[in-house]
């Protein structure tokens, strides 16, 4: 089974959000779609430049993956944003949110942004203040990348989120990865192969709800990876699993639970 595939078929199977959310009057796209995207950016822009150093270059490709086959993001262009908070460094999904290119009306595309935070990227893949690249390395990045790509797969998640809370996800295919296999410990990886995420759910020590975005309000959702041993508790247990799984890694405090070297709470 191809890297992912597994997370795909489960967002799918989830009930989905309308691929265009409500209009909201707060804005509207009788105004220059460019000058609405921009006015988002730097909405967003303000609020990661309080969390923490926002990096002012992006993680970007020169062909956007939607161009060229790969899953579609709201419009054509797909970035990521790094913020250095510490010992820690989060990536942020940069373009989920911005307003669809191709339909009318509608808020904030998907009405969300993904991130991930972590303080165990090993020096080559973390790069220096002002550097950005060497994190296209780091098994993070590709976490994120994928995870961002399947959202956007599946129309968003919104929906999803809100009559479940979290969503566990279980992800195959770890040893033909490009750096999770390589770089992340062996007790987050299954004897079958698969790392476990949950999107959502866990608050981090900042706020995540952008209710100022020119659009729709926007939620910024956590993607926090769990260790083998959490996984095949929520395989066991089903949802009821997962929702104690989310309880228990709250009460470690986010910084706590950024962080690798850590022990499973089941």
């Amino acid at each position: 089974m191809k890297l992912f595939d597994r997370l795909r078929d489960a967002l799918k199977k989830s009930p989905r959000q309308p691929a265009v959310p409500e209009p909201a009057a707060k804005a509207t796209l009788q105004e220059p779609r460019e000058a609405i995207r921009q006015a988002g950016h730097r909405h967003l822009d303000r609020h990661w430049q309080a969390v923490g150093n926002l990096e002012p270059d992006v993680i970007a490709y020169l062909i956007s993956p939607g161009l060229t086959g790969g899953p579609a993001w709201p419009s054509t262009r797909q970035a990521y944003r790094v913020v250095r908070r510490g010992e820690s460094v989060l990536l942020a999904s940069d373009g989920l949110s911005d307003p669809f290119d191709d339909v009318e009306g509608g808020g904030n595309g998907f009405e969300m942004e993904l991130f991930i935070e972590t303080a165990d990227l090993a020096a080559p893949f973390r790069g220096r203040a002002g550097e950005v690249d060497p994190l296209k390395g780091s098994w993070a990045f590709e976490l994120l990348e994928h995870v961002a790509g399947t959202v956007a797969d599946a129309g968003g998640i919104s929906a999803q989120l809100e009559q479940y809370g979290a969503l566990s996800l279980e992800l195959p295919g770890v040893s033909q990865s490009r750096a999770i296999g390589e770089q992340l410990p062996g007790h987050f990886v299954t004897e079958d192969d698969c790392i476990g995420v949950l999107l959502g759910g866990v608050d981090p020590d900042f706020p995540t709800r952008l209710d100022d975005m020119p659009l729709s309000p926007v939620t910024l959702v956590p993607v926090v990876l769990i260790t083998a041993a959490e996984l095949e508790y929520i395989r066991a247990g089903g949802g009821q699993a997962r929702n104690e799984l989310v309880t228990r890694l709250q009460a470690l405090g986010w910084q706590a639970l950024t962080r690798l070297p850590r022990e499973a709470v089941v």
